[in-house]
């Protein structure tokens, strides 16, 4: 039996009598046309199983269909986790509402590959998968297409649609449970105080300390320890000023945290408590088992995505979007 042919909009202006214009325009819901010939348009493609792709489709309604996910030129291998999950995420809605997506890999100060992308008018909107404090990223895209973050903005850019967890309000929590089990001498070991992430899990610590009547040891505070050395000597110096536990702002300084300690036969938790404001299967699988801050990045790409769709179709959005986090207690801390 022979393959029925996909028909065209050409085929059912044939069929109908009426112009192609006619048919994108009942096709696409937009311009000029009366709802009589809208409804018979509608009715002979249902009929007739028309499915226009994506060329036509995007002609119809000039959208390419296209979204840019921007992800960070500088990560850890073991962030691949989290965006891989966030880009499940986002594929999942994207694919349902038949947007395919454009990916692009962008260093903090070098942006040309997302300039390349919007001048040649490839995308209807952008999902930038990091954030900074002075972003250049949002400089650029603001005036130009609709764009989501996915983590917080900085105030320096107001007005723009975020998707976070609601980092600063977990950090704050499980800092004070730490404080709550009398760790009193914590070191806070974080990464680069660029990203706005890193911004907010500070301040969640801060108020943690503010809430439970306690002083900050700014000496104990490790910013911007980007690689092994750096986080080994953070480790060293907690070690020696004898800290009652050491708190990672994430899973690759946790994770580097825990390896410095086996190497130097400092037992977890008898020696010093362990704590991170970010799980990932990297620490699940550490023994002792690790207390942590787990958020879902699958969820967070599915929010971003809607919340992206419903921009591009013109619907209000709210501007900050904060999803939910849990507390993991377990051995490191007892």
């Amino acid at each position: 039996m022979e393959e029925q042919k996909n028909i065209t909009i050409a085929d059912v202006a044939e069929a109908l009598g009426v112009s192609k214009t006619t048919v994108s325009r009942a096709i696409s819901g937009k311009g000029r046309i009366g709802k009589e010939t809208r409804e018979r348009v509608l009715a002979y493609i249902e009929e007739h199983d028309y499915k226009p792709n994506v060329i036509a489709k995007s002609l119809a309604q000039s959208k390419t269909y296209n979204f840019c996910v921007v992800m960070p030129g500088e990560y850890d291998v073991v962030d691949l986790t989290f965006f891989q999950e966030c880009l499940f995420g986002i594929q999942e809605i994207a694919g349902i509402m038949e947007y395919d997506i454009l990916l692009s890999i962008c260093k903090k100060n070098d942006i040309s590959s997302l300039e390349r992308i919007i001048a040649n008018r490839k995308v209807d909107g952008v999902i930038l998968m990091r954030t900074f404090v002075e972003d250049d990223q949002i400089e650029f895209l603001q005036q130009k297409v609709p764009f989501v973050t996915i983590g917080s903005a900085s105030a320096a850019y107001p007005g723009v649609i975020q998707i976070d967890h609601n980092h600063k309000g977990a950090c704050k929590e499980l800092t004070s449970i730490i404080l709550m089990k009398q760790m009193k001498k914590v070191a806070l070991i974080g990464g680069d105080e660029n990203h706005v992430v890193t911004q907010s899990r500070l301040r969640g610590f801060r108020e943690a300390y503010q809430k439970m009547g306690e002083t900050v040891d700014e000496s104990m505070i490790f910013l911007n320890q980007d690689n092994h050395v750096l986080v080994d000597k953070a480790v060293e110096e907690a070690l020696e000023r004898k800290v009652d536990c050491i708190l990672c702002m994430d899973d690759a300084i946790c994770s580097r945290v825990l390896k410095n300690l086996r190497e130097r036969h400092v037992k977890i938790p008898a020696d010093v408590r362990v704590a991170s404001f970010y799980n990932s299967t990297v620490l699940e699988n550490n023994i002792p088992s690790i207390t942590s801050l787990k958020f879902d990045a699958r969820e967070l790409g599915m929010v971003t995505c809607r919340t992206l769709l419903d921009l591009v179709e013109g619907q209000e959005v709210k501007e900050r979007t904060l999803l939910p986090y849990e507390v993991v207690l377990k051995e490191s801390t007892k």
